[in-house]
């Protein structure tokens, strides 16, 4: 059986196990990621050594996108990153007191 434990707070914890919904969630969020992640392989370590003639070329954008598409992934994480502890910071704040 399948179990998540969330720590509250000090001295108080809630065991929740996944709905069906949760699951399915889960599951399609592992096979994207397993669908990605293939592709990108594929299209920067065996691709290369593929004729550029071939017909499997495409099915593949060119190849300087490679470095431009998780490059950009990486800023749009890092600000989504930078934001919520933003967010976080600001919310958490106390007031001065003179």
């Amino acid at each position: 059986m399948c179990c998540a434990w969330f720590i509250l707070s000090p001295g108080q914890i809630l065991k929740g196990n996944a709905t069906g919904a949760d699951r399915a969630v889960g599951m399609s969020l592992v096979g994207f990621s397993l669908l990605l992640f293939t592709y990108y392989t594929v299209w920067v370590i065996i691709l290369p050594f593929v004729d550029s003639d071939h017909v499997v070329h495409q099915y593949f954008l060119p190849r300087e996108y490679s470095v431009i598409l998780p490059g950009i992934a990486a800023l749009i994480l890092l600000l989504c990153v930078g934001t919520f502890i933003g967010v976080v910071t600001w919310k958490n704040r106390r007031p001065k007191v003179d």
